[in-house]
């Protein structure tokens, strides 16, 4: 078993590859692999990983990619990543990736789905429409659909039609993975010093573009790293962060919050990798159906998501008291619509509910952490000086 910090030093190489090396070299390890690239937040991967290919995170350049000619494309007035996407692509480091999908996040992603095609970039792009409905039998069907669709593109590629086996045998390894994930935040929650916020969100990164068998075999690792009695308790509170599903913040900001009094002991940072709870039946005779119905009654709250009968301000709200939060931190890109239009609703609703929270924004290229950390400091410190007082908020 290799150290924890070579382990963690494996996951930050992978995570911020922005030539996706690991990808490209197990596509040319053997004929007929596909890479599909997929921007946030959430795509079924079990479907691709039957088909014979892997789906590779494209979740933008963060600080590591300056952006010149990304922003010919899109106004000043919209948040950062597909501009960084565009530079990306335009820079040819998505030349080996096969085909992309779009999942309909916002009308930004929409956009940019247009623009790939427009310039020709893979051999298919898909924008992935997602159900708003949640009945089975709407809803439910209409995601059959859309993976189905999907899937016509990979056989165009490799001719390829994954088997009732093949399909299951994809759900139980990330059964497997959402499960090690989820064991890395349980422990968390009860010791959070042991593994940081930025070593954790590196570590689940990292799965969004390897192979998931070998993610797994690194994730049952770190677990039994993080089982131990590892690390020095500090004196700070625990916080949930909001907001930032799909544009992500840099790291160097993820490593702010910490530094400035909380433990993160839940975020929606890499949501698509967390977004279905619990395990998806790997058992039956119609697969796709078993990944429809996890979307329609296991999926985690997301603001791209709208579900009228089950409000997104009670879900978080129950995250903060399972987690045995202090308050929550709603972090959102600049210009992010979904984010931005549901954070008065959980304002509103946190306020009745007296549960403390502060709110910033944020851009995926953002390096100067003082203000957003000093905003944090002050409300780190106000809990631990006031916890028994009226509770003040911060908008």
């Amino acid at each position: 078993m290799k150290d924890l910090k070579v382990l963690i030093e494996e996951c930050k190489e992978h995570a911020f590859d922005l030539n996706f090396t690991r990808a490209k070299n197990w596509k040319e390890e053997k004929e007929g692999r596909v890479l599909v690239g997929y921007m946030p937040i959430y795509f079924p991967r079990e479907i691709i990983h039957a088909a014979g290919g892997m789906l590779v995170g494209i979740f933008g350049g963060g600080d590591n990619k300056q952006i010149i000619k990304g922003d010919a494309y899109y106004q000043s007035y919209i948040c950062h990543i597909p501009r960084s996407i565009m530079e990306i692509a335009l820079d040819k480091h998505l030349e080996h990736i096969d085909g992309f999908i779009f999942p309909s996040i916002c009308d930004v992603i929409r956009n940019l789905s247009g623009i790939f095609k427009q310039q020709k970039i893979g051999k298919f792009v898909k924008y992935m429409d997602f159900p708003q409905n949640f009945l089975p039998q709407i809803g439910g069907v209409f995601y059959q659909q859309e993976m189905e669709h999907v899937l016509k593109y990979i056989k165009e590629i490799n001719g390829k039609v994954p088997t009732k086996d093949e399909l299951n045998h994809s759900i139980d390894l990330y059964n497997k993975n959402r499960q090690l994930i989820e064991f890395i935040y349980n422990i968390r929650q009860e010791y959070p010093w042991r593994l940081s916020i930025e070593d954790v969100y590196s570590i689940v990164r990292a799965g969004t573009v390897i192979p998931v068998e070998e993610h797994n075999a690194i994730l049952e690792q770190i677990c039994t790293h993080i089982k131990e009695d590892i690390g020095v308790p500090q004196d700070k509170i625990k916080v949930v962060v909001s907001g930032a599903f799909c544009e992500q913040p840099a790291l160097g900001l993820i490593r702010a919050i910490e530094e400035a009094g909380c433990y993160v002991v839940d975020d929606d940072y890499m949501l698509g990798s967390r977004m279905i709870l619990g395990d998806i039946d790997a058992t039956t005779d119609n697969p796709l159906e078993s990944i429809a119905l996890s979307y329609i009654n296991q999926s985690q709250y997301s603001s791209s998501i709208y579900d009228v009968h089950d409000p997104k301000e009670n879900r978080l709200a129950k995250i903060v008291k399972d987690r045995g939060a202090d308050g929550v931190i709603f972090a959102s890109a600049s210009f992010c619509d979904p984010s931005l239009l549901d954070a008065p609703i959980f304002q509103n609703a946190f306020d009745r509910m007296g549960i403390r929270y502060i709110a910033f924004q944020f851009s995926e290229n953002i390096n100067q952490y003082k203000v957003i950390k000093e905003q944090v400091g002050t409300f780190s410190d106000s809990i631990k000086l006031w916890e028994d007082e009226p509770i003040l908020v911060a908008k």
